[in-house]
Protein backbone atom coordinates (compact mmCIF):
# COMPACT_ATOMS: atom_id res chain seq x y z
CA UNK A 1 0.00 0.00 0.00
CA UNK A 2 1.27 3.45 -0.89
CA UNK A 3 1.55 6.23 1.67
CA UNK A 4 -1.22 8.16 -0.12
CA UNK A 5 -3.66 5.25 0.20
CA UNK A 6 -2.79 4.81 3.86
CA UNK A 7 -3.32 8.51 4.49
CA UNK A 8 -6.68 8.47 2.68
CA UNK A 9 -7.80 5.45 4.68
CA UNK A 10 -6.65 7.09 7.92
CA UNK A 11 -8.57 10.30 7.15
CA UNK A 12 -11.70 8.36 6.19
CA UNK A 13 -11.65 6.34 9.41
CA UNK A 14 -11.14 9.28 11.78
CA UNK A 15 -13.74 11.38 9.90
CA UNK A 16 -16.26 8.54 10.15
CA UNK A 17 -15.55 8.21 13.86
CA UNK A 18 -15.93 11.95 14.54
CA UNK A 19 -19.13 12.58 12.62
CA UNK A 20 -20.83 9.35 13.69
CA UNK A 21 -20.16 10.08 17.35
CA UNK A 22 -21.23 13.71 16.95
CA UNK A 23 -24.58 12.78 15.41
CA UNK A 24 -25.31 9.92 17.82
CA UNK A 25 -24.48 12.09 20.84
CA UNK A 26 -27.00 14.73 19.68
CA UNK A 27 -29.63 12.02 19.26
CA UNK A 28 -28.75 10.34 22.56
CA UNK A 29 -29.18 13.56 24.55
CA UNK A 30 -32.80 13.79 23.37
CA UNK A 31 -33.47 10.07 23.88
CA UNK A 32 -31.97 10.03 27.38
CA UNK A 33 -34.00 13.07 28.43
CA UNK A 34 -37.20 11.53 27.10
CA UNK A 35 -36.44 8.21 28.82
CA UNK A 36 -35.60 9.96 32.12
CA UNK A 37 -32.08 8.52 32.02
CA UNK A 38 -30.60 11.52 33.77
CA UNK A 39 -28.35 12.24 36.73
CA UNK A 40 -27.69 15.22 38.94
CA UNK A 41 -24.59 17.34 38.30
CA UNK A 42 -23.29 17.34 41.87
CA UNK A 43 -20.58 19.90 41.14
CA UNK A 44 -23.20 22.57 40.41
CA UNK A 45 -25.01 24.43 43.19
CA UNK A 46 -28.40 24.00 41.46
CA UNK A 47 -27.67 20.31 40.73
CA UNK A 48 -29.27 20.29 37.25
CA UNK A 49 -30.39 17.02 35.63
CA UNK A 50 -28.07 15.91 32.81
CA UNK A 51 -28.56 13.00 30.36
CA UNK A 52 -26.51 9.96 31.43
CA UNK A 53 -24.64 7.14 29.64
CA UNK A 54 -23.56 9.32 26.72
CA UNK A 55 -20.54 7.07 26.27
CA UNK A 56 -22.77 4.86 24.13
CA UNK A 57 -22.15 7.36 21.30
CA UNK A 58 -18.38 6.93 21.70
CA UNK A 59 -18.67 3.14 21.59
CA UNK A 60 -20.92 3.15 18.50
CA UNK A 61 -18.90 5.83 16.70
CA UNK A 62 -15.58 4.08 17.26
CA UNK A 63 -17.06 0.68 16.41
CA UNK A 64 -18.52 1.93 13.12
CA UNK A 65 -15.20 3.52 12.15
CA UNK A 66 -13.31 0.30 12.90
CA UNK A 67 -15.82 -1.69 10.81
CA UNK A 68 -15.30 0.73 7.91
CA UNK A 69 -11.54 0.20 8.30
CA UNK A 70 -11.98 -3.59 8.22
CA UNK A 71 -14.28 -3.38 5.18
CA UNK A 72 -11.85 -1.30 3.11
CA UNK A 73 -8.85 -3.44 4.09
CA UNK A 74 -10.69 -6.67 3.22
CA UNK A 75 -12.63 -5.80 0.06
CA UNK A 76 -10.67 -2.92 -1.48
CA UNK A 77 -7.09 -3.41 -0.35
CA UNK A 78 -7.49 -7.22 -0.29
CA UNK A 79 -5.62 -7.46 2.99
CA UNK A 80 -6.48 -9.42 6.11
CA UNK A 81 -3.33 -8.50 8.01
CA UNK A 82 -3.91 -7.95 11.75
CA UNK A 83 -7.61 -8.72 11.26
CA UNK A 84 -7.70 -11.05 14.29
CA UNK A 85 -6.15 -8.38 16.51
CA UNK A 86 -8.53 -5.69 15.24
CA UNK A 87 -11.57 -7.90 15.88
CA UNK A 88 -10.24 -8.65 19.37
CA UNK A 89 -10.02 -4.89 20.09
CA UNK A 90 -13.53 -4.45 18.75
CA UNK A 91 -14.84 -7.27 20.95
CA UNK A 92 -13.18 -5.78 24.03
CA UNK A 93 -14.57 -2.33 23.24
CA UNK A 94 -18.10 -3.67 22.85
CA UNK A 95 -17.92 -5.83 25.98
CA UNK A 96 -16.60 -2.92 28.06
CA UNK A 97 -19.19 -0.56 26.63
CA UNK A 98 -22.02 -3.05 27.26
CA UNK A 99 -20.95 -3.64 30.85
CA UNK A 100 -20.66 0.09 31.48
CA UNK A 101 -24.03 0.78 29.86
CA UNK A 102 -25.78 -1.84 31.97
CA UNK A 103 -24.07 -0.33 35.02
CA UNK A 104 -25.36 3.13 34.02
CA UNK A 105 -28.90 2.01 33.30
CA UNK A 106 -29.44 -0.36 36.22
CA UNK A 107 -27.37 1.57 38.72
CA UNK A 108 -25.11 -1.34 39.71
CA UNK A 109 -22.76 1.12 41.41
CA UNK A 110 -25.36 1.48 44.17
CA UNK A 111 -25.71 -2.23 44.76
CA UNK A 112 -22.21 -3.67 44.28
CA UNK A 113 -19.21 -3.53 46.57
CA UNK A 114 -15.86 -2.22 45.30
CA UNK A 115 -14.38 -5.74 45.07
CA UNK A 116 -17.32 -7.07 43.05
CA UNK A 117 -17.07 -4.49 40.25
CA UNK A 118 -13.55 -5.53 39.08
CA UNK A 119 -14.67 -9.16 38.99
CA UNK A 120 -17.49 -8.26 36.62
CA UNK A 121 -15.03 -6.58 34.25
CA UNK A 122 -12.86 -9.71 33.85
CA UNK A 123 -14.76 -10.86 30.70
CA UNK A 124 -13.55 -7.66 28.99
CA UNK A 125 -10.06 -9.18 28.84
CA UNK A 126 -11.08 -12.51 27.27
CA UNK A 127 -10.77 -11.46 23.57
CA UNK A 128 -7.09 -10.51 23.94
CA UNK A 129 -6.39 -13.48 26.18
CA UNK A 130 -7.66 -16.06 23.69
CA UNK A 131 -5.58 -14.69 20.80
CA UNK A 132 -2.45 -14.52 23.01
CA UNK A 133 -2.04 -10.84 22.15
CA UNK A 134 1.11 -8.82 22.63
CA UNK A 135 4.67 -9.78 23.43
CA UNK A 136 5.23 -11.96 26.51
CA UNK A 137 8.81 -10.72 26.86
CA UNK A 138 9.07 -7.46 28.82
CA UNK A 139 11.90 -5.32 30.18
CA UNK A 140 11.54 -5.07 33.97
CA UNK A 141 13.63 -2.59 36.03
CA UNK A 142 16.40 -4.35 38.04
CA UNK A 143 15.53 -7.69 36.35
CA UNK A 144 16.18 -6.94 32.69
CA UNK A 145 14.30 -8.81 29.97
CA UNK A 146 11.75 -11.25 31.40
CA UNK A 147 9.65 -13.69 29.36
CA UNK A 148 6.37 -14.31 31.19
CA UNK A 149 5.36 -17.09 28.77
CA UNK A 150 1.84 -18.43 29.40
CA UNK A 151 1.47 -16.10 32.40
CA UNK A 152 1.30 -13.13 30.02
CA UNK A 153 -2.09 -13.97 28.44
CA UNK A 154 -3.44 -15.62 31.60
CA UNK A 155 -2.35 -13.01 34.15
CA UNK A 156 -0.73 -9.85 32.73
CA UNK A 157 -3.37 -9.18 30.05
CA UNK A 158 -6.42 -9.48 32.36
CA UNK A 159 -4.65 -7.46 35.07
CA UNK A 160 -3.84 -4.74 32.55
CA UNK A 161 -7.27 -4.52 30.94
CA UNK A 162 -9.34 -4.89 34.12
CA UNK A 163 -7.01 -2.51 35.97
CA UNK A 164 -7.14 0.12 33.20
CA UNK A 165 -10.93 -0.07 32.84
CA UNK A 166 -11.54 0.30 36.58
CA UNK A 167 -8.69 2.75 37.11
CA UNK A 168 -9.90 5.09 34.38
CA UNK A 169 -13.35 4.91 35.97
CA UNK A 170 -12.01 6.10 39.35
CA UNK A 171 -10.93 9.57 38.24
CA UNK A 172 -14.25 10.86 36.92
CA UNK A 173 -17.22 13.07 37.70
CA UNK A 174 -16.16 16.49 36.39
CA UNK A 175 -17.44 17.98 33.14
CA UNK A 176 -15.15 16.94 30.29
CA UNK A 177 -12.56 15.23 32.49
CA UNK A 178 -12.90 11.63 31.33
CA UNK A 179 -13.12 12.35 27.59
CA UNK A 180 -10.32 14.94 27.55
CA UNK A 181 -7.94 12.75 29.56
CA UNK A 182 -8.73 9.90 27.17
CA UNK A 183 -7.88 12.14 24.21
CA UNK A 184 -4.42 13.00 25.59
CA UNK A 185 -3.54 9.41 26.59
CA UNK A 186 -4.78 7.79 23.38
CA UNK A 187 -3.30 10.50 21.15
CA UNK A 188 0.09 9.91 22.80
CA UNK A 189 -0.15 6.15 22.25
CA UNK A 190 -1.36 6.69 18.68
CA UNK A 191 1.57 8.98 17.91
CA UNK A 192 4.04 6.40 19.27
CA UNK A 193 2.37 3.73 17.15
CA UNK A 194 2.61 5.90 14.03
CA UNK A 195 6.28 6.76 14.65
CA UNK A 196 7.13 3.07 15.12
CA UNK A 197 5.29 2.13 11.89
CA UNK A 198 2.44 0.30 13.65
CA UNK A 199 0.09 2.07 11.28
CA UNK A 200 -2.92 -0.14 11.89
CA UNK A 201 -2.62 0.43 15.64
CA UNK A 202 -2.31 4.19 15.03
CA UNK A 203 -5.41 4.21 12.81
CA UNK A 204 -7.54 2.36 15.38
CA UNK A 205 -6.22 4.59 18.16
CA UNK A 206 -6.89 7.88 16.42
CA UNK A 207 -10.39 6.74 15.45
CA UNK A 208 -11.12 6.59 19.20
CA UNK A 209 -9.38 9.95 19.76
CA UNK A 210 -11.61 11.73 17.25
CA UNK A 211 -14.67 9.98 18.63
CA UNK A 212 -13.80 11.35 22.08
CA UNK A 213 -13.25 14.82 20.63
CA UNK A 214 -16.72 14.73 19.06
CA UNK A 215 -18.23 13.63 22.37
CA UNK A 216 -16.28 16.31 24.22
CA UNK A 217 -18.10 19.01 22.26
CA UNK A 218 -21.20 18.13 24.30
CA UNK A 219 -19.45 16.97 27.46
CA UNK A 220 -17.16 19.96 28.09
CA UNK A 221 -18.07 22.47 30.80
CA UNK A 222 -20.98 23.10 31.22
CA UNK A 223 -21.82 19.55 30.23
CA UNK A 224 -24.92 18.71 28.18
CA UNK A 225 -24.37 14.96 28.63
CA UNK A 226 -22.51 12.70 31.06
CA UNK A 227 -20.20 9.92 29.76
CA UNK A 228 -21.14 7.37 32.41
CA UNK A 229 -19.36 4.09 32.99
CA UNK A 230 -20.13 3.28 29.35
CA UNK A 231 -17.34 5.61 28.29
CA UNK A 232 -14.93 5.14 31.20
CA UNK A 233 -14.87 1.33 31.03
CA UNK A 234 -14.63 1.36 27.23
CA UNK A 235 -11.87 3.99 27.11
CA UNK A 236 -9.81 2.39 29.88
CA UNK A 237 -10.05 -1.05 28.27
CA UNK A 238 -9.19 0.41 24.86
CA UNK A 239 -6.09 2.11 26.26
CA UNK A 240 -4.93 -1.24 27.63
CA UNK A 241 -5.63 -3.00 24.31
CA UNK A 242 -3.64 -0.43 22.33
CA UNK A 243 -0.76 -0.60 24.82
CA UNK A 244 -0.63 -4.41 24.66
CA UNK A 245 -0.93 -4.78 20.89
CA UNK A 246 1.43 -1.88 20.22
CA UNK A 247 3.98 -3.11 22.81
CA UNK A 248 3.58 0.18 24.67
CA UNK A 249 2.79 -1.14 28.15
CA UNK A 250 5.45 0.95 29.91
CA UNK A 251 4.25 4.12 28.20
CA UNK A 252 0.65 3.46 29.22
CA UNK A 253 1.68 2.80 32.82
CA UNK A 254 3.60 6.10 32.86
CA UNK A 255 0.61 8.00 31.45
CA UNK A 256 -1.60 6.40 34.12
CA UNK A 257 0.34 7.98 37.03
CA UNK A 258 -2.60 10.26 38.05
CA UNK A 259 -4.85 7.19 38.19
CA UNK A 260 -2.40 5.29 40.39
CA UNK A 261 -2.33 8.27 42.76
CA UNK A 262 -6.14 8.37 42.73
CA UNK A 263 -6.23 4.66 43.55
CA UNK A 264 -3.90 5.13 46.53
CA UNK A 265 -5.94 8.05 47.89
CA UNK A 266 -9.21 6.16 47.56
CA UNK A 267 -7.68 2.98 48.97
CA UNK A 268 -6.64 4.97 52.03
CA UNK A 269 -10.30 6.03 52.35
CA UNK A 270 -11.51 2.44 51.77
CA UNK A 271 -12.99 3.47 48.41
CA UNK A 272 -15.81 5.35 50.11
CA UNK A 273 -15.02 8.78 48.64
CA UNK A 274 -15.98 10.48 45.36
CA UNK A 275 -14.26 13.05 43.13
CA UNK A 276 -16.92 15.73 43.66
CA UNK A 277 -16.25 19.07 45.36
CA UNK A 278 -18.66 21.15 47.41
CA UNK A 279 -20.47 23.60 45.08
CA UNK A 280 -20.85 27.21 46.21
CA UNK A 281 -23.49 29.80 45.30
CA UNK A 282 -20.96 31.84 43.29
CA UNK A 283 -20.26 28.88 41.02
CA UNK A 284 -16.96 27.88 42.59
CA UNK A 285 -16.05 24.53 44.12
CA UNK A 286 -14.71 23.96 47.60
CA UNK A 287 -12.55 21.00 48.61
CA UNK A 288 -14.00 18.76 51.35
CA UNK A 289 -12.14 18.83 54.66
CA UNK A 290 -11.15 15.20 54.17
CA UNK A 291 -9.13 14.60 51.02
CA UNK A 292 -10.70 11.62 49.27
CA UNK A 293 -9.53 12.22 45.70
CA UNK A 294 -6.79 13.85 43.66
CA UNK A 295 -9.54 16.26 42.64
CA UNK A 296 -9.74 17.50 46.23
CA UNK A 297 -5.98 18.11 46.28
CA UNK A 298 -6.24 20.33 43.19
CA UNK A 299 -9.20 22.17 44.71
CA UNK A 300 -6.83 23.42 47.41
CA UNK A 301 -5.15 25.51 44.68
CA UNK A 302 -7.89 26.20 42.12
CA UNK A 303 -11.50 27.02 42.89
CA UNK A 304 -13.61 25.94 39.93
CA UNK A 305 -14.58 22.73 38.18
CA UNK A 306 -13.25 23.98 34.85
CA UNK A 307 -9.89 24.89 36.41
CA UNK A 308 -9.55 21.44 37.98
CA UNK A 309 -10.12 19.77 34.61
CA UNK A 310 -7.59 22.09 32.93
CA UNK A 311 -5.10 21.30 35.71
CA UNK A 312 -5.50 17.58 35.11
CA UNK A 313 -4.99 18.12 31.38
CA UNK A 314 -1.81 20.13 31.96
CA UNK A 315 -0.45 17.35 34.19
CA UNK A 316 -1.36 14.67 31.65
CA UNK A 317 0.06 16.69 28.77
CA UNK A 318 3.36 17.10 30.64
CA UNK A 319 3.45 13.34 31.25
CA UNK A 320 2.82 12.82 27.53
CA UNK A 321 5.75 15.08 26.66
CA UNK A 322 7.97 13.22 29.12
CA UNK A 323 7.16 9.90 27.45
CA UNK A 324 8.87 11.13 24.29
CA UNK A 325 11.96 11.94 26.34
CA UNK A 326 12.01 8.68 28.34
CA UNK A 327 10.72 6.28 25.63
CA UNK A 328 12.15 7.82 22.45
CA UNK A 329 10.39 6.03 19.54
CA UNK A 330 12.91 7.19 16.93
Amino acid sequence: MTNLILLQLFLLVISTSFFTTFLITKIWIKVAKKSKLVGRDLNKYSKPEIPEAGGIAFVIGTTFAILIYIFIKTFYLLSTSNLVEILAILSTLLLAGFLGFVDDVLGWKKGLTQWQKPLLTIPIAIPLMVINAGNSSMSIPFFGQVDFGILYPLLIIPLGIVGAANGFNMLAGLNGLEASMGVVILATLGTFAWLTNSLWVATITFSSVFSLIAFLIFNKYPSKVFPGNTLTYATGALIACIAILGNMEKIAVFLFIPYFIEFLIKAKNRFKTECFGIPQKNGSLKAPERVGSLTHVLLKFVKSEKSVVISFLVIEFLLALLTFAFFNPL
